[in-house]
């Protein structure tokens, strides 16, 4: 879906299933952003359930930050620790 798509679904709650409308904002999950919630008490209701996939996807962001490459170009340095390589 692009994003345009995406910005016209409405989200709900992952516990209750209640949805975003003007009066009512929900919050993400703070480790992965997979899941929206409205209160502190659905998201400790859901906690079990959202434990497992939770830590998977913030690991995978974890390691995007990680890895990520640098904007500017380092040509013959190394991306993770920019020690010089040598160029044979």
């Amino acid at each position: 879906m692009s994003e345009d798509n995406m910005s016209n679904i409405i989200s709900s709650c992952a516990s209750c299933g209640i949805a975003e409308v003007d009066e009512i904002k929900l919050m993400e999950c703070d480790d992965c952003d997979l899941v929206r919630y409205c209160g502190i008490k659905c998201e400790q209701e859901d906690k079990l359930q959202h434990k497992q996939a939770c830590k998977k996807r913030a690991a995978e962001l974890r390691d995007e930050l990680l890895f990520k490459q640098p904007e500017s170009s380092h040509r013959g340095d190394c991306p993770i620790c920019m020690i010089p390589l040598q160029l044979d």
